[in-house]
């Protein structure tokens, strides 16, 4: 298939959908308004929404019921970035090419932008199958995926590994500990994604199970080429420094198991990921496309 297209076209979907979320900032509230559409629109691959499309197409669900869904995981997503960046967490000054919120409107109205945009995600999937929405949303389902990201996002999934790679910076954790961070800060959101998808598209019990499993081993080898992209990443292509991790003295697969080890080991959740597809039919090409592309992307 044609994944660069495919990409391009789910990501003008979203950003369509997106922009229909948050008109022009106005009144009193405008500056956190205008903060949170900075960096809601700096760019970005709109991997996590892109994923619960694919997952619902997967399971030969799609269409409109999926969109708020998608749109929230970005929202997410992009308040995890900002609230990344402030000085008392990584304090970059780079971001998808552009100043960092924090370097452009505050700390202060930068920590709540993020606030704002993780709190729009729920108000968004909550109102996913409420009056004026888009027609055969099942609420069970909504539901049903809102604890899904609920606790993806929450201490259970990204918060609680964010903590933990900030409290093992410097520090020599065993295997299993790097395991934990990664699938947590990074892995769990991206396995919500094609789940939340895969449940949005209408799919059986062993639908979603399957979507799971491959969602769990993308997300693990996304976060393990950003460690390597990272050490041999180009900066102009990343719209970001590299080398981060290493001054920072962040606890990565390239530190620990070095390179070519790290590369072996992708390469390996990949094809476990594929092998977790085998249950569904050509529809999931997109999704077995976003695998191979996880770990061979350069940005």
């Amino acid at each position: 298939m044609d994944l660069k297209a495919y990409l391009a076209a789910k990501r003008e979907r979203v950003d369509e959908a997106l922009k229909s979320v948050f008109p022009a900032p106005e009144g009193p509230a405008a500056e956190v308004v205008k903060a949170m559409t900075y960096s809601l629109f700096a760019g970005g691959k709109r991997l996590r929404p892109i994923l619960c499309i694919a997952g619902a197409e997967a399971v030969g669900g799609g269409g409109e019921p999926v969109l708020p869904v998608a749109c929230a995981l970005e929202l997410i997503h992009t308040y995890s970035l900002i609230h990344d960046d402030l000085p008392a967490m990584d304090n970059d000054d780079l971001r998808r090419g552009k100043a960092t919120s924090h370097k452009v409107f505050g700390d202060a109205v930068a920590l709540l932008a993020g606030d704002g945009l993780l709190t729009e995600a729920f108000r968004l999937m909550s109102a996913a199958g409420g009056p004026g929405a888009a027609a055969h949303a099942d609420p069970r389902a909504i539901l049903r995926v809102i604890r899904l990201v609920a606790e993806a996002a929450g201490h259970e999934g990204m918060v609680g590994g964010q903590v933990v790679d900030i409290r093992s910076e410097g520090r020599q954790v065993e295997p299993g500990i790097l395991e934990f961070i990664h699938r947590h800060k990074t892995g769990a959101m991206i396995a919500a994604s094609v789940t939340a998808g895969a449940i949005m598209g209408g799919g059986t019990e062993e639908d979603v199970e399957a979507a799971a499993r491959y969602g769990r081993h993308i997300g693990l080898a996304f976060q393990v080429a950003d460690d390597v992209l990272d050490v041999e990443g180009d900066s102009a292509k990343l719209g970001k420094g590299v080398g981060g991790d290493a001054r920072k003295k962040k606890v990565t697969y390239p530190s620990v198991f070095g390179l070519a080890r790290s590369k072996e080991f992708q390469k390996s959740l990949v094809e476990q990921a594929l092998d977790a597809l085998r249950h569904f039919d050509e529809k999931a090409e997109p999704l077995r496309a976003i695998a191979v592309y996880i770990i061979e992307r350069k940005k």
